[in-house]
């Protein structure tokens, strides 16, 4: 019997939700009818009740006869008025300010008809209070029937439709417009707004309530919400960590609307809806270039970038070319890379109506004449070396790609420029230069000491580097990993707990590359100021997290992505540092800091660069570390032998090394 009330219950509520849903998809056609048939009713309907409430009377016929016939003409007169106000196009359940300011025009018209018509024939029983009475009601009885529409409509996609409950983090003009795009669409509903402003609080945008950031868990449970939107395009990335560490810890998706340049530029749309940048996480707003420092060294001038296919040399060259100069020249060893960014930068130079010419050039910063030529043939006056192999394991199975590209090539280029009277040529470094445990670092000092060595000989050109750390989204960054690894559902590898790691964005990197370059004056070492180091375990828990998932865990075995440690890689650090000294001063950015660091005497920088290339051609990997070691101050390798490398050693003949002997200099 129970098993049979249960059933008949079902069935009607499933009977309710059809006809609900019925109503809701009726064709458009069918809407319009019905809203002309209501306002048919509704003004009449306006017209009775003005006199009943001027008279006091539910019926004041003594009066009413009187005017009879108009009953028949209001409706007919307000319904084509209605229509020329554009009322019947409006889409009920989006109804907003701009469909009741029709309604508002046309009752008010409506009343000024039934005036101008009392007094031009002169009607009998009309008071004067009659238009006044009829605009009131008939804006509560035309403009409330459709709020009431649209009332029952949210209603219905609130308990019938398949539409996702979401909460958007912003209740602005973004905020606004974000609301009013997921409501036009099938995927989700809006069902509270949350703002830091104050004075928001309690008030509604759109029908739609605005609440304390406090609230956030509270309406997560109470409307089952699983996906919050950012609607702050305009606000700093302080403001936004501020609102990701609000939502931190409850089990929702987060979202974020494009920047504010790219709705204005109609690159994108306010619902256009993608994943939080991991720069909101580290919540560090970038400071404001120095125009005067971005023009010393682009401005008009011949600008060159090696390695300009990669993370970092590609920024470059679309910061460059930003600030003018008459050629940019690419160098890369990739051809798919170099592809990549000279399409992009084609592109534009012609939406920008730009004059910079564009050399792309394919070629290794290791080929002493390639490069020569380059520089000879188009007069460069400023370089910005950022070539290198950067990818700790893979320089640590590759010693001597390592060595020859971070290094050699380094030197080629330095060489070159100051061979040809550049004006300023600047290494782009790395912190793992800084007491480095791994091959790759100690070939970016390596590298660094060239710079330093080529400065102290009082050549024309003014040489420096610039030592940051990671970069977020470059290629050998964790952030893109990361998402790939959570989007195929775990688990996320990290290294070690306790790792961590300096972090900036690529833009901000290149930006502060540039300035730093042009405060040079010959063997500076710059150092960007990186904030505070993020531990890498906290960043894959955080996006984890905004992607609306659980980290799995011993206390949560229900968790839906795990966190495993897969241990040091080869010549892997916990910390990364910035400063082999303590001799730091302060510039005139607030972002660059200038190292003073020892140096290597000229003859016995070259005596290590002579052995690193006769290790290189006996294939001697011991040999290269043990040059590395002695040439690098603190630089620890890695227990860890290449054991798989040694079958690759190539026999080389007793004369060719004898040759590389005799010579006093390094081989290009």
């Amino acid at each position: 019997m129970n098993a049979g009330k249960r059933s008949a219950r079902r069935d009607a509520e499933l009977l309710k939700q059809r006809l609900h849903l019925r109503v809701a998809t009726l064709n458009r056609r069918y809407k319009r009818m019905i809203m002309v048939v209501a306002d048919f009713i509704a003004l009449p309907l306006a017209f009775w009740s003005a006199y009943a409430l001027r008279f006091s009377e539910w019926f004041p016929g003594h009066y009413l006869s009187a005017v009879w016939w108009m009953f028949p003409i209001i409706p007919v007169v307000g319904v084509f008025v209605f229509a020329r106000l554009g009322l019947y196009r409006a889409v009920v359940r989006y109804m907003g300010v701009q469909a009741l300011m029709a309604v508002l025009k046309g009752v008010l018209l409506l009343s000024l008809i039934l005036l101008a018509s009392a007094f031009i024939l002169r009607l009998q029983n009309f008071p004067r209070s009659i238009p006044v009475n009829f605009a009131l009601v008939a804006l509560l009885y035309v403009g409330g029937s459709r709020l009431l529409v649209r009332a029952y409509y949210q209603w219905i996609i609130k308990h019938y439709s398949d539409k996702q409950p979401v909460i958007i983090y912003g209740a602005g003009g973004a905020g606004a417009q974000l609301a009013t795009a997921l409501a036009s669409g099938r995927e989700f509903y809006v069902v509270a707004f949350l703002d830091d402003e104050r004075a928001l609080w309690g008030s509604s945008v759109l029908g739609i309530p605005v609440h304390c950031p406090d609230d956030a868990a509270a309406l997560v449970t109470e409307y089952t919400v699983d996906r919050v939107l950012l609607a702050l395009p305009t606000a700093s990335r302080r403001q936004r960590k501020h609102a990701l560490d609000v939502l931190e810890g409850l089990p929702v998706h987060v979202q974020t609307v494009p920047s504010m340049p790219e709705i204005v530029s109609g690159q994108a749309s306010v619902d256009q809806l993608r994943e939080v940048d991991i720069e909101d996480l580290l919540g560090r707003d970038p400071v404001p270039p120095q125009k005067e420092l971005l023009d010393i060294s682009i401005y008009n001038k011949v600008v060159m970038v090696t390695g300009a296919g990669g993370s970092i040399g590609s920024e470059l060259c679309r910061q460059i070319l930003r600030s003018g100069p008459t050629k940019l020249i690419m160098l890369e060893l990739s051809e798919y890379g170099l592809y990549s960014i000279d399409q992009e930068l084609k592109k534009q130079v012609v939406e920008l109506g730009l004059t910079t010419e564009l050399l792309p050039f394919l070629g290794s910063v290791c080929h002493q004449a390639r490069v020569e030529a380059i520089i000879q043939r188009y007069r460069v006056q400023t370089i910005y070396h950022a070539a290198a192999y950067k990818h700790v394991p893979m320089v640590e199975h590759n010693v001597f790609e390592g060595i020859r590209n971070n290094v050699l090539g380094t030197q080629v280029v330095m060489q070159a420029a100051a061979d040809h009277k550049v004006e300023r040529c600047i290494l782009v470094s790395t912190d793992k230069a800084v007491r480095p445990t791994n091959v790759m670092g100690a070939t970016k000092r390596m590298a660094e000491l060239v710079v330093q060595d080529l400065a102290q000989q009082g050549k024309s050109t003014v040489f420096s580097m610039v030592r940051f750390g990671n970069v977020l989204g470059s290629s050998g960054s964790v952030v893109p990993l990361f998402r790939k690894q959570i989007q195929s559902g775990g688990p996320v590898t990290v290294t070690h707990p306790d790792i961590n790691r300096f972090f900036m964005t690529i833009p901000e990197a290149a930006l502060l590359v540039i300035q730093a370059g042009s405060m040079a004056q010959g063997g500076d070492v710059f150092v960007l100021d990186m904030g505070k180091p993020v531990k890498i375990v906290d960043l894959a828990r955080r996006m984890i997290e905004l992607s609306g998932l659980d980290v799995k865990s011993d206390q949560n075995p229900d968790g839906d992505i795990a966190i495993e440690f897969s241990g040091l890689r080869p010549g892997e650090k916990l910390y990364e540092e910035l400063l082999i000294g303590e001799d730091v001063e302060g510039t005139s950015h607030p972002k660059i800091m200038r190292a003073n660091e020892e140096v290597v005497p000229h003859e016995t920088l070259y005596r290590y660069l002579h052995e690193l290339q006769v290790a290189e051609l006996r294939q001697d990997i011991d040999g290269a570390r043990s040059v590395l070691r002695e040439a690098v101050k603190g630089f620890v390798p890695s227990s860890e032998l290449v054991d798989w490398l040694l079958p690759l050693t190539v026999p080389v003949s007793k004369s060719s090394v004898s040759a590389v002997l005799a010579e006093d200099k390094p081989i290009h």
